[in-house]
């Protein structure tokens, strides 16, 4: 009997390549590889291009119809955000309206996955505010926030040019996110 990979898709990103919110993203999701699991990053460049969500539109772009087939099949996602004046930004934002279109789905939005969350930003009050708001629209979206949340502080480099975490405490962090999302989807699929 083969057993499936649980599939853990990652969301966040900026508009700028290479940015720490997509780095510390792939640092959680290599863990969640790590650990047997499957994943699909829709960083940055995806959500750059991904149309304003537009709830009186009954017609969805390619690029809303893959995010919301990819959350659908997933048993788990890691959303990475900057913080922004003390908030998500809006591309995270805009991903996270479009799924929406779940609604009518049998697991409606986030419904029966963990949803690990990472922030980072310029000093340490945005980035608690912006977990916090993060977590606040997980759980409007059904979705069961990890009880560990990542907030890494960008006042100073978070990462090296291999995109390896250059404080332990920072690698410690994004490993147990991805940890916790891919032990809640084994559980999840044992049930």
């Amino acid at each position: 009997m083969t057993v499936r990979k649980p599939l853990i898709v990652g969301i966040g990103g900026t508009t700028r390549p290479g940015s720490s919110s997509e780095c510390a993203l792939q640092c959680a999701l290599r863990t969640v590889e790590a650990g047997g699991g499957e994943t699909r990053l829709l960083g940055g460049e995806f959500l750059s291009h991904l149309p304003i969500f537009n709830p009186a539109n009954a017609d969805q772009t390619d690029e809303q119809k893959l995010l919301a087939d990819t959350v659908r099949q997933a048993d788990g996602v890691i959303v990475a955000s900057p913080g922004y004046h003390g908030s998500i930004s809006g591309v995270i934002k805009n991903a996270l309206d479009t799924l929406e279109v779940l609604r009518t789905d049998e697991r409606p939005y986030l419904t029966d996955r963990a949803v690990g969350c990472i922030i980072t930003a310029d000093g340490w009050q945005a980035a608690g505010t912006t977990l916090t708001t993060l977590r606040s629209i997980i759980h409007a979206l059904r979705g069961w926030p990890t009880p560990f949340g990542a907030a890494l502080n960008s006042t100073s480099p978070l990462f090296d040019a291999t995109g390896a975490c250059n404080e332990a405490k920072d690698a410690w962090q994004l490993t147990t996110v991805g940890e916790q999302v891919l032990d809640f989807a084994k559980m999840k699929a044992r049930t």
